[in-house]
């Protein structure tokens, strides 16, 4: 739909493309080839994306490289910075981007893992509302992030709390983002693979679906050499299978950046070497998601979107080089506007009830052929009265499910608290870590100091040049060491471990919500409210029967009415009232 009065086309559907570029300046190998490479490759992509998020692509060299080959496809684009290195992350879109910001983990990496780079190039959320047609209804909020690089493997990756927070940080943005009625788009390399703890808090604590495994439920949780997938005892697949079905991103034995270093040489040699799709894949996996859903309680002009399909791109080896583009492959998605049913007359009519009785049914089928880590669910009608507002929390439907990615208001869902104690048991375990990295630290400081004082005693009485010396630099060296374990022990570790507080508190939160609607003690939104007025004993007690149900809550606010309008007639009240009123000029 055009219109020209603004100048914006309305899209009847979106290709969306996330991509992992592999981009470390003076590590990766032929950089600024494979970039220049992937620009045109994004450009001449069909169909052709409209939206993309790039990760790793560390410099602006690199990004204005990109961006100067896909221009007359993705006019609009932002490069976003951060940390010391910068995030590496940008947005592109078709569209203009009318708002954007950086969001930065409080949890992202330690200083100390300087060859590790996460801490030192600050990872976060690249955020941008971009106006895709007319009014305030045609916005589509899109987050790119990259999260924390798993180093060991779960459950022994230190690395685990870290990830698992920033998780949940990007959840409550897109989460936000659906209640302000818009769109939402996330995409980029989360480093988790299908069901992972990082994977059930976006799904379940945002109102967006994981787009491939909407498409495909019954695709894999991990490389067939993972102990999640291995339960499932499928066959190991080959590499066609893990594009097609599993949508395997990393590790393929496609990818010529994850050969054996003989085998590169080799390739690098011109030698040739055939890895074909029959070949078996048992270490590829999905990293890499898109995130989609329509918002909650958009406007009625607002557009409904369905997904309608994905898959694994940009698997076209370099002309020139005989090289992957990059260590990962992209995941590319179309979602298409949804036919909305024309109402005859007005909001109230039949055919309005009769089209929301249809989404609630699709929904209801959804959670019911739903047996993949079952999501606990209650349900809440709220009255006009109520101030709280529902936050459904989708899961992955089955195949037999309808397509639309739309979710009724009228449902709200949290993961089981079985779920919630394990990442406490992981918050716990971390936090334990660090304390006892904060002491030695510390304690490091303080025999710094100690030897040093000694090293110049020493000195004094020392005669000799040579080893005067060599007390000074023994004790200079020693001294800098333990300021620098000073400073991270007193100022990151403390800083660390308020934000783990901060993440702690918030699980606990989430569980004990859980918790009430495993008991079946009630809504979750009855739970809010008592939680967050027990700290006022009187409201507490005045409003200790309206809890119970909305009519005793409206009954309660009639009270205070009545005895509102008492006071007000009293004549200690209207004497003081006629005085503000001389004052003001009104009698």
């Amino acid at each position: 739909m055009t219109h020209p009065e603004n100048g914006i086309n309305s899209p009847s559907t979106i290709n969306i493309l996330t991509f992992n570029c592999w981009g470390l300046k003076y590590l990766a190998k032929w950089r600024r080839e494979r970039l220049e490479e992937i620009g045109r490759s994004i450009a001449t992509t069909v169909p052709a994306p409209e939206i993309v998020g790039l990760q790793e692509c560390w410099t602006q060299e690199d990004y204005l490289s990109i961006r100067e080959q896909a221009r007359h496809i993705l006019p609009h684009g932002k490069f976003y910075y951060s940390g010391i290195f910068g995030g590496g992350l940008a947005i592109l879109s078709k569209w203009p981007i009318v708002d954007s910001n950086m969001f930065r983990y409080p949890l992202n990496g330690r200083p100390t893992a300087f060859f590790r780079g996460d801490w030192f190039v600050g990872k976060g959320v690249a955020c941008a509302s971009i106006q895709i047609g007319p009014g305030r209804e045609n916005v589509v909020e899109v987050f790119c992030t990259h999260l924390h690089a798993p180093y060991e493997r779960e459950p022994n990756d230190s690395y685990m709390c870290h990830r698992t927070a920033q998780a949940w940080e990007i959840a409550r943005l897109m989460r936000g983002a659906a209640e302000r009625g818009h769109a939402v788009i996330g995409l980029g390399d989360f480093n988790m693979v299908p069901l992972s703890l990082a994977h059930q808090l976006i799904t379940a604590h945002a109102p967006v679906q994981d787009v491939w495994r909407f498409l495909h439920p019954d695709s894999s949780l991990g490389a067939a050499s993972q102990p999640a997938e291995k339960e499932r005892r499928r066959e190991i697949p080959n590499a066609g299978y893990n594009l097609r079905e599993n949508g395997a991103t990393c590790d393929s034995s496609l990818n010529t950046w994850r050969w054996s270093k003989q085998q590169q040489r080799a390739l690098f040699k011109g030698e040739d070497i055939t890895i074909g799709p029959t070949n078996l894949d048992p270490r590829a996996k999905r990293l890499d998601y898109i995130f989609f859903s329509n918002g909650l309680s958009p406007s009625p002009k607002s557009p409904q979107w369905r997904i309608e399909s994905a898959k694994v791109g940009m698997i076209d080896r370099h002309p020139r080089l005989n090289c992957s583009l990059s260590d990962h492959f992209s995941v590319e998605a179309t979602v298409s506007r949804a036919r909305q049913p024309q109402a005859s007359g007005s909001d109230t009519g039949p055919n309005r009830s009769s089209a929301h009785e249809q989404t609630s049914d699709i929904a209801l089928q959804t959670l019911t052929n739903s047996s993949l880590h079952p999501t606990l669910y209650t349900s809440y009608n709220p009255s006009p009265t109520s101030s709280l507002r529902p936050l459904p929390f989708p899961r992955t439907p089955s195949p037999s499910s309808s397509h639309f990615a739309h979710h009724p208001s009228s449902l709200l869902s949290y993961l089981p608290s079985q779920t919630y104690s394990e990442i406490l048991g992981l918050i716990s375990t971390y936090r334990a870590r660090e304390h006892r990295q904060r002491r030695l630290r510390l304690s490091h400081f303080l025999a710094s100091v100690v030897i040093s004082i000694i090293c110049f005693i020493a000195i004094w009485w020392s005669n000799h040049a040579g080893i005067s010396f060599m007390l000074v630099f023994i004790s200079t060296l020693n001294f800098g060491a333990g300021v620098i374990d000073g400073l991270i022990g007193g100022l990151f570790v403390s800083s660390e471990l308020r934000a783990l507080k901060e993440f702690e508190w918030e699980i606990e939160n989430a569980k004990e919500m859980a918790g009430k609607v495993e008991e079946g003690g009630g809504s979750v939104t009855e739970g809010v409210e008592a939680k967050e007025t027990s700290g006022d004993t009187d409201y507490h007690e005045k409003r200790e029967k309206g809890k119970r149900s909305l009519e005793d809550r409206h009954e309660s606010k009639e009270v205070e009415k009545e005895l509102w309008e008492k006071v007000r007639g009293s004549e200690e009240y209207s004497g003081k009232e006629n005085v503000r009123r001389a004052h003001a000029g009104m009698i």
